[in-house]
């Protein structure tokens, strides 16, 4: 089996002590050498969704038994929209656990493959009773995406509309909720409480989760401008008249060759820059 290279300050111990917990059903060797793919499926899954998804075959090859490297590979899988084989993933991690957990994603998968109907199947089952409060947020938004899918826009709305919205405290859930929420009544054409809701998730948005603030200053007609990208008509070009003048002294200083050469090494050229521009519900 091809391996991948793995740094030497993973360790494998990085990883939550439940999933730790599962891996000792495995050999200590080959818990180690899972763990320590499974951390960097971990690491590189925002940033790198591709190499994260190669690490995360590999852990699969090697401990397919186990439902937390199925969630891992599910995960991975998702974050390359491959949808198909994340649902079969995550599936098979719940047939294995029990765990409902899975079930807003596993809904979302549904709407990746171009079946909105069957994720509001989900958002409505019994399942659904089980989850957490993070969980049956992330249902909501999974339902109300659903319903964008199906061009039901006031439906969709009307599904964002709960306690969770209107509360005041701010949940790791606040910012991602505000945000669907604004965009929704935007796509409905209704702008001006778009605007206060893109407002409110900047708001709760601390560690940048969404483009709320962008968002907002497109509404409030903000253009950000690249200040390392030079406008043509950024360059001073000399006055035509200047340049004349420059020529004739350089012609009645001498008419020596060598003079004239050495006055034209000085004469300014000025070069254009070519300067090179550098996520679901």
């Amino acid at each position: 089996m091809k391996r991948l290279p793995i740094p030497d300050d993973v360790t494998g111990e990085e990883i939550d002590a439940d999933v730790r917990q599962e891996l000792q059903s495995l050999p200590k060797g080959l818990a180690e050498d899972v763990s320590r793919n499974l951390v960097m499926v971990a690491r590189l899954i925002d940033e790198d969704p591709e190499g994260a998804y190669a690490y995360s075959k590999i852990a699969l090859r090697l401990a397919s038994r186990v439902a937390a490297v199925r969630e891992a590979a599910g995960f991975a899988a998702y974050a390359n929209q491959k949808y198909s084989e994340a649902l079969a993933e995550f599936r098979a991690a719940r047939r294995m656990t029990g765990n409902v957990d899975l079930w807003p994603v596993m809904a979302d998968c549904e709407r990746g493959l171009g079946r909105p109907e069957k994720a509001l199947d989900m958002a409505g089952a019994p399942e659904v009773h089980k989850l957490d409060k993070a969980g049956q947020v992330e249902m909501r938004l999974v339902a109300a995406g659903a319903r964008r899918d199906m061009g039901q826009l006031d439906a969709a709305i009307v599904t964002l509309q709960s306690p969770e919205l209107a509360s005041n405290s701010v949940q790791p859930w606040t910012a991602r909720l505000r945000y669907a929420y604004a965009d929704a009544l935007l796509a409905a054409g209704r702008e001006g409480e778009a605007r206060e809701w893109f407002a409110k998730a900047v708001e709760s948005d601390k560690d940048g989760s969404t483009d709320a603030s962008d968002r907002l200053a497109e509404l409030d007609g903000v253009e950000f401008v690249d200040a390392f990208v030079e406008d043509e008509d950024d360059i001073v070009e000399a006055p035509a008249d200047a340049e004349a003048d420059t020529d004739a002294e350089v012609e009645t200083e001498d008419d020596g060759e060598d003079d004239i050469v050495e006055a034209g090494q000085t004469k300014p050229v000025v070069e254009a820059d070519d300067d090179d521009d550098a996520p679901r519900d």
